[in-house]
């Protein structure tokens, strides 16, 4: 029998990336190694960098690596509200992995209380078929102008009678001020129901920690559960922040322009950590380097991250770049934009119109309102080579470049390559993922080594490193009367 006592626990931050979505993966795989039945659940997230279930939906990135903590299949009902923004007020909601509509956020704010349905829903099926459940809170839990229909936090907390516990992160500063100043914004039965804290990202002497953190016990009646190290060199699945995983800096070198709308930029995780290769994010106003090999990343908004490039002056670059015998990658809208034009009829991304794309590809794109969602499989077209991942997109492409494949796919040919193949386009997230798909492309983009990287070893190592590190929190749970 467990040891743990609860069949669900939330865990909620005083501030966004507090270390909320890694401690509830590292209380997954703890839970997992002792055979407990446990799955992660976030009732809303707002990402770009999603995934795609087995079940055919999306969910944040963050509730499939928990899934794999917790030793499961990624599931729809695990993030049952995903808001994926397309402006800075706007964003696609998704409801159940599939879209539900484009809101601004005041619309959304109204729409909460039918979201909930679907939040309660997904949560009882849930409840019906595992052990444990370890929810993760969206960012805090003190933002008092959400708290009205509030669906994310405290609200879902009060509504399925779950404890609390709260993480802040020390390594910002202010640790203590986060933590009273997030309790005295909750209300009683809010403050009840947080049964402790856990301080993350602690370095140092521990000894120095201390008088605080008795004083904080005083202050406010509490028990401080964990204090969790900081720890370097993790590979996990990020949502948002793009230097997640530490750059290696090898002599190949690859440049990648950081859109405004990037998704899914977890697509460059096995590059970041390759022993050869030199990986860059650029960002708006910052040089841009020669290098190997450009990979344009995909976009929630590829019309406007389109126009954001040729502002940039990527344009004039990547002539330049390909002039000099560099290549040039493009996935999912980065695929779009290196095509003859992107056209949006029905406004799916913003206001309807045509953009004129790179040029580079002899193809046009549709954004379409159907979302094509899928896990898949296949073998380079270019080497001899596997290659798998996963297609989520808005739009069909269509022209003569698409008679080179990039890949064959479930049967089917997909992808584009030039007539020169120094252009590679594709709807495929995740193709450096595979190790032998990984060597190929870089074969192909002027890198011939021997080294390779396997991603879900050492996805499973950092797993394992993470739960060890959070024992004593799950232990001090376990303790709790």
């Amino acid at each position: 029998m467990s040891r743990f006592p609860y069949h669900t626990l939330m865990v909620q931050g005083t501030t966004s990336d507090a270390g909320k979505s890694t401690v509830v993966a590292a209380l997954c795989r703890l839970l997992k190694n002792e055979g407990v039945t446990v799955a992660p659940f976030k009732p809303q997230n707002m990402a770009l960098n999603s995934a795609v279930t087995a079940d055919g939906g999306e969910i944040g990135r963050a509730q499939a690596l928990q899934a794999i903590a917790a030793g499961v299949a990624p599931h729809t009902d695990m993030n049952p509200v995903l808001l994926k923004p397309s402006s800075n007020i706007g964003a696609q909601v998704v409801i159940h992995g599939k879209v539900r509509a484009e809101m601004n956020a005041r619309d959304y704010h109204q729409y909460k209380t039918v979201a909930m349905g679907a939040v309660l829903e997904s949560y009882a099926r849930l409840r019906q078929q595992y052990q444990a459940i370890v929810v993760e809170g969206a960012g805090s839990p003190a933002e008092i102008n959400l708290r009205d229909r509030d669906i994310a936090n405290m609200g879902f907390a009060e509504a399925v009678d779950c404890p609390v516990i709260l993480v802040a992160d020390i390594d910002r500063g202010g640790v203590f001020a986060h933590i009273v100043g997030t309790l005295s914004c909750l209300s009683q039965s809010e403050r009840d129901r947080t049964i402790g804290f856990v301080i993350n990202r602690f370095r140092g002497d521990i000894s120095l920690l201390e008088p605080g953190l008795d004083w904080l016990e005083q202050q406010t009646g509490k028990p401080v559960l964990a204090v969790l190290p900081y720890l370097q060199g993790l590979f996990l699945d990020a949502e948002d922040a793009v230097q997640a995983v530490q750059a290696s800096r090898g002599a190949f070198k690859v440049v990648v322009p950081s859109l405004p709308r990037m998704s899914n930029h977890t697509d460059f995780d096995a590059l970041r950590v390759h022993p050869d290769v030199d990986l860059q994010f650029v960002r708006q106003n910052e040089a841009k380097p020669a290098c190997d090999l450009l990979i344009i990343p995909g976009s929630k908004n590829t019309r406007g991250d389109l126009a954001y490039l040729l502002d940039e002056g990527w344009g004039p670059y990547i002539d330049k770049h390909l002039r000099y015998g560099g290549k040039v990658i493009g996935i999912c809208g980065g695929f779009q934009m290196l095509g003859r034009e992107v056209a949006d009829p029905n406004g799916v991304e913003g206001e309807s119109g045509m953009t004129e794309g790179l040029g580079l590809l002899d193809m046009r794109t549709e954004l379409t309102t159907e979302k094509r969602l899928a896990q898949v499989a296949g073998r380079c077209a270019f080497a001899d080579a596997e290659v798998a991942g996963y297609e989520i997109h808005m739009g069909v492409s269509s022209g003569a470049a698409l008679d080179t494949p990039a890949f064959h796919i479930d049967g089917r040919a997909e992808g584009a390559r030039s007539g020169d193949d120094r252009i590679l386009g594709s709807y495929l997230h995740g193709m450096f993922d595979h190790p032998q798909a990984c060597a190929a492309l870089l074969r192909w983009a002027g890198l011939d080594s021997t080294n390779t990287v396997d991603t879900n070893q050492l996805r499973e190592a950092s797993l394992e490193r993470i739960a060890q590190a959070a024992r004593p929190l799950y232990d001090a749970l376990c303790a709790i009367k």
